[in-house]
């Protein structure tokens, strides 16, 4: 059912410099530091033409995304950027130390082409809700570049790991590319371009189904686009594959802090949540302990403000996910911050890391903080493959794929 092909990227060449000097985290995930850090290290760096600076004279003949496609264009032109001879997939891998609990994994995937479908077909599964100022920034990007420079990630069903073995096999030679990210993170990019060997890869993948990861917004903006244009291009998309019974696959949670809300009253707090359930009264230090202790049939949420904290023990429903009933049990329906609001980020700040979150909450960035644990992959296929949605932000698949590794430019 997946339509996975191998594809002739645009590559950095060796002449553009160390490639560490020139990929990018995900757009979502460069904040303002980190793009102004990436703009000092290349003129060739990717954040030019991913997520490029505004400037106070722009307008619709000269843009943020004018300037995107102007660099994109003069980097092929003068060679930074290459066309790869041979369609190709290609096994990236990532290592990495899960930033909370210091394990050391190994995460292995593969790049290739996926055609874009309606959610409604059945073989392509979100598992999230988007926000539509995201999808409109990216749309723009994609209208003026015709190009993907960042990888959909995508989850597949292969319990007995025989993708893997295909691509431990081509990660026996030396790889072509090789990095350490800002995060401390090792990516590994070998070319699989054997002729017999893709086609394993896309026999082996013929029959599966897809759940989205992360890139949600693009994948949608990528769906959009593909009916407005005229490229047979523009129905497929770059994506990286990842076995999801993969034990190097990590999900860590994302924290929610509440912010500006006019109607919210501490003291009126412990009263709203006890109703919900069992509301312990614990130090912020106490409160970080429990939420590494997973209850069977309970649902567990951190909460912390200013001057208390607390333990929300609520019983577990069927199917019932955390992130689900701090959406609508505490936030919808205590605190009145409804799925509009949500969506138009109103109230919510998402923070990784327990520690940042209480940080933020105890310097006074946010009025209560609410603490999750992270959800279980087992979880994100139960529901996307049952046709449901999580509430925004409710995975972080750590670490996240880089952009720039390959680029894919519709140009048929």
């Amino acid at each position: 059912m997946a339509k996975v092909s191998p594809f002739r990227p645009y590559r950095y060449a060796p002449s553009a410099g160390p490639i560490e000097n020139l990929v990018t985290q995900p757009y979502d995930k460069i904040y303002p530091a980190m793009q102004a850090r990436y703009l000092t290290l290349s003129p060739y760096n990717l954040v030019r033409v991913i997520l490029g600076e505004r400037q106070e004279s722009d307008s619709p003949a000269g843009n943020v995304y004018t300037r995107s496609a102007a660099h994109f264009n003069d980097w092929i032109a003068a060679g930074i950027l290459v066309k790869e001879d041979a369609p190709s997939f290609y096994a990236y891998f990532q290592d990495f130390t899960d930033p909370d609990s210091g394990e050391t994994l190994s995460r292995k995937g593969f790049i290739g082409l996926g055609q874009v479908e309606e959610y409604s077909a059945g073989i392509v599964h979100r598992h999230e809700q988007t926000l539509s100022g995201p999808k409109k920034d990216r749309l723009e990007v994609l209208r003026h570049t015709h190009a993907h420079f960042g990888q959909i990630f995508m989850l597949y069903p292969d319990p007995a790991g025989s993708i893997d073995a295909l691509l431990d096999q081509a990660a026996s030679a030396p790889p072509t590319v090789s990095l350490v990210d800002e995060y401390g993170a090792t990516h590994r990019l070998w070319r699989i371009s054997d002729p017999v060997a893709a086609a394993r890869i896309q026999e082996s993948m013929a029959d599966k189904k897809l759940v989205i990861a992360d890139g949600h917004h693009r994948y949608e903006t990528a769906l959009a686009y593909s009916k407005e244009s005229p490229l047979a291009d523009a129905r497929r998309v770059m994506m990286t594959f990842v076995n999801m019974h993969s034990p190097g696959l990590r999900i860590l949670a994302t924290h929610r802090l509440v912010k500006n809300l006019d109607s919210f009253s501490p003291a009126a707090l412990p009263a709203k949540l006890a109703a919900l359930g069992e509301l312990t009264s614990r130090t912020a230090a106490e409160v970080k302990a429990a939420m590494s202790v997973a209850v069977p049939g309970r649902i567990r949420i951190g909460v912390v403000t200013g001057e208390s904290s607390w333990v929300l023990d609520a019983p577990r429903l069927a199917g019932g996910l955390d992130v689900a009933f701090l959406h609508s049990r505490i936030l919808d329906e205590s605190l009145g911050i409804g799925e509009d609001a949500v969506r138009e980020q109103k109230y919510l700040d998402y923070v990784r890391g327990i520690d940042a979150a209480v940080d933020r909450v105890q310097a006074g960035m946010a009025q209560v903080g609410f603490l999750l644990q992270p959800t279980k992959i087992e979880e994100v296929a139960e529901v996307s493959f049952g046709g449901g949605v999580m509430p925004q932000k409710s995975t972080d698949f750590y670490p996240k794929l880089l952009s720039g590794m390959t680029i894919f430019r519709l140009e048929e």
